[in-house]
């Protein structure tokens, strides 16, 4: 991860070199392999050294698997947390009353090995879908999870976390606020089964700041809205997202309600969110290029939404941008599909600056400059509806060969 600097009016964020969720005060964590999966880590723990609130944003499917309705239970409640465990190669979703009795026997397990309240212990897990989790591989690997604890382990945990990920995403930001230097650090795994509200995506974000549980949870609640979920690779929601922060005061900096302070750190956490949720778009699978897609000018803000969904959920317009073919009017005809208040005949569609189409389906430009655009890895869909004060922005990828076949294998 490179260094990379924000800076404007109100605030400095500074991104930190291979910043992970250890990069905050008081915080360890450790990632190690359970077997759970044949190879590779997929268990993970992340440790406050003293009692941290908590906040968390879940799925919406119905089917929302074990560990997302403990820990929702948690986080909704008042008590304090310590710790988060996780574990990959499995959901632990649609297992039923035996399959929210696993998951509370890992929660309890863990909590014993921490020496902790059970209930300060949140959980999580991605994977398969309906298969029962090996509780005894994960129990029996607790006490070697605890002893790799260290100040470093977040970089680890972010690698146990992984499903289809290619890439371990972890960021962290050191911000400046009027009592002192605060830390915000995450980390996070996605790659497919991601749309709103939110994904198959999993978030863990700590801080040092002090701040209230209430602040707290508004604070992520909003930067959640404005980054994870507003991404899509495959238009498919998970059973298991959840985005997960703690805050356990250790940087002695205070953070109050309706504060200039309270602005500053909810931007800085929307910035690092955002960059999170770029970094699945990046990693979707089989994914080659990344989409960024500004709806402009809408009538409302749910138009906008609507019409950006819409456009980065189209199989026909994701494998436009895959075969590099600028088809605009798949475009328009995504957008024009879903609902939304859109009046065709007024939009200006672009690509990067290259206007391809105006009001009154004006069309003048040079298809082989549009074709230049779409070979790009990283380019602008833009559409301007010229029909009010709303705008949004949405990140997609491409559709491939390669995400058919890893969906088509996923459990072979």
């Amino acid at each position: 991860m490179s260094n990379s600097m924000i800076t404007d009016m109100e605030t400095k964020i500074i991104y930190l070199e291979n910043g992970s969720v250890t990069s905050a005060k008081g915080y360890e964590a450790s990632g190690i392999h359970c077997g759970l999966k044949k190879k590779n880590k997929d268990l993970a723990l992340i440790l406050s050294t003293v009692p941290a609130v908590s906040a968390g944003v879940y799925t919406t499917n119905k089917a929302a698997a074990a560990p997302v309705v403990i820990s929702k239970k948690i986080t909704d409640g008042s008590s304090n947390v310590k710790a988060i465990i996780c574990n990959s190669g499995n959901a632990n979703a649609c297992t039923g009353v035996d399959g929210h009795l696993d998951a509370l026997e890992v929660q309890k397990k863990c909590a014993k090995i921490l020496d902790v309240n059970q209930n300060e212990v949140l959980v999580s897990s991605t994977g398969v879908i309906g298969v029962r989790l090996n509780v005894p591989a994960i129990v029996n690997s607790l006490n070697i999870l605890k002893d790799n604890l260290s100040k470093d382990g977040g970089l680890t945990a972010a690698e146990a976390i992984m499903t289809t990920d290619t890439v371990s995403k972890h960021f962290a930001v050191k911000v400046e606020l009027s009592g002192g230097k605060i830390t915000i650090g995450g980390i996070a795994k996605g790659s497919g089964m991601i749309m709103p509200n939110m994904a198959t995506m999993l978030g863990f974000v700590t801080t040092d700041a002090k701040i209230s549980k209430n602040l707290l949870q508004s604070a992520l609640k909003e930067a959640v809205n404005d980054s994870y979920n507003k991404i899509s690779v495959d238009g498919e929601t998970s059973t298991n997202d959840m985005v997960l922060m703690m805050a356990n005061g250790m940087s002695q900096v205070e953070i109050k309600e309706s504060s200039e302070d309270y602005s500053i750190f909810t931007s800085a956490l929307k910035d690092l969110s955002i960059k999170m949720a770029k970094s699945i778009v990046f990693d979707g699978e089989g994914a080659t290029k990344f989409i960024t897609i500004n709806i402009k000018n809408a009538p409302t803000e749910k138009d906008a939404n609507l019409i950006a969904k819409s456009i980065a959920n189209s199989p026909l317009v994701k494998t436009a941008i895959n075969g590099g073919d600028p088809n605009w009017g798949r475009v328009i005809s995504a957008a024009s599909s879903c609902g939304a208040d859109i009046k065709p005949a007024n939009c200006t569609l672009s690509f990067n600056d290259l206007a391809v189409l105006e009001p009154g389906y004006k069309i003048d430009y040079s298809e082989e400059e549009a074709a230049k655009i779409f070979a790009q890895k990283n380019f602008v869909i833009t559409l301007d509806l010229n029909d009010g004060n709303a705008n949004t922005t949405w990140w997609t990828c491409d559709y491939s060969e390669q995400y058919i076949k890893i969906n088509a294998h996923y459990r072979t």
